[in-house]
């Protein structure tokens, strides 16, 4: 299955409404869930030596990957273009692979007002 197959398949197991801004705030605060859920799984395989946990990593990834998707549904964005721009963003940040040197004269975080 590629990206656009998942995307779509996606929508299939959505909740339909009428209410486009709502869906977002849904899928927006999902996603925060899910990563909530996967940091508390990466602390118990970390520092509760729990080794079973590691498929409460796996599930819960991918229940993040649902929700990005349908944020991308949402804004009728394409998730194979948004990960396309996120690798040539790194490409051009760390030309030549991840260095500390290259981290620390990145400075502060990108602005995304448009301007």
């Amino acid at each position: 299955m590629n990206f656009k197959e998942y995307q779509e398949l996606c929508k299939t197991t959505a909740k339909k409404t009428n209410n486009k801004e709502l869906e977002l705030c849904n899928w927006g605060l999902g996603i925060a869930g899910e990563a909530g859920d996967v940091a508390s799984c990466i602390k118990k395989l970390v520092f509760h030596k729990n080794e079973s946990i590691k498929d409460g990593i796996k599930e819960n990834l991918g229940d993040m990957m649902w929700y990005a998707s349908m944020i991308c549904n949402n804004l009728n964005w394409s998730l194979e273009e948004i990960l396309e721009e996120n690798i040539k963003k790194l490409k051009a940040r760390y030309p030549r692979g991840f260095t500390e040197k290259d981290a620390q004269r990145r400075g502060t975080m990108t602005k995304w007002s448009g301007k």
